[in-house]
């Protein structure tokens, strides 16, 4: 199985956690990392590059740091720009049918802020709903996410365990 994650972080220099789950992932043979915002630092998406790396993976990870409740704006613009009527979806649009699509995210509060009565007042599965339809709308199976709560205030030796159970988490099989 060939995984493409799809690394979206503005910054990911100063990132603590998205960073660290991208150098675990560095080394892996099935594991493409691209980190959109450095290859499209103006944000001129190459659409066709894009749909290129989609059909040569099998599964298709969504990491990024939890932004007011949905992801960087360069991962909806590349949405919007890459899944085309025709190509993910509508007359003839096949190219995602049976691809497996998963989210990684990472939070700043804890776990407990995610849930009604919490802090946020919604689960994190609420708030990835988007994610999930647009899998369905695509014809692609949408996956477990992979969540890191509590980023604010990790340790070292946490962030370090959490890194490979993220590494675990999307290559195995669901």
């Amino acid at each position: 199985m060939k995984v493409l994650v799809l690394a979206v972080h503005p910054n990911m220099e100063q990132s603590v956690v998205n960073k660290t789950f991208v150098e675990e992932l560095k080394g892996e043979p099935d594991i493409t990392v691209r980190e959109l915002y450095q290859e499209y630092p103006d944000e001129v998406i190459d659409v066709e590059k894009e749909q290129r790396l989609l059909e040569e993976h099998d599964r298709i990870v969504f990491q990024f740091p939890l932004y007011w409740y949905s992801s960087p704006p360069l991962l909806k613009k590349w949405l919007d720009h890459v899944l085309l009527y025709g190509w993910a979806y509508g007359t003839n649009g096949t190219a995602l049918r049976g691809k497996e699509f998963m989210v990684a995210v990472s939070a700043g509060a804890p776990e407990e802020a995610y849930q009604a009565g919490g802090s946020n007042h919604y689960s994190i599965s609420e708030l990835l709903r988007p994610f999930q339809a647009t899998s369905n709308f695509v014809g692609a199976t949408y996956l477990p996410p992979h969540v890191f709560y509590g980023a604010g205030s990790i340790g070292e030796s946490a962030l370090a365990e959490s890194a490979k159970t993220y590494r675990e988490h999307i290559l195995k099989s669901f």
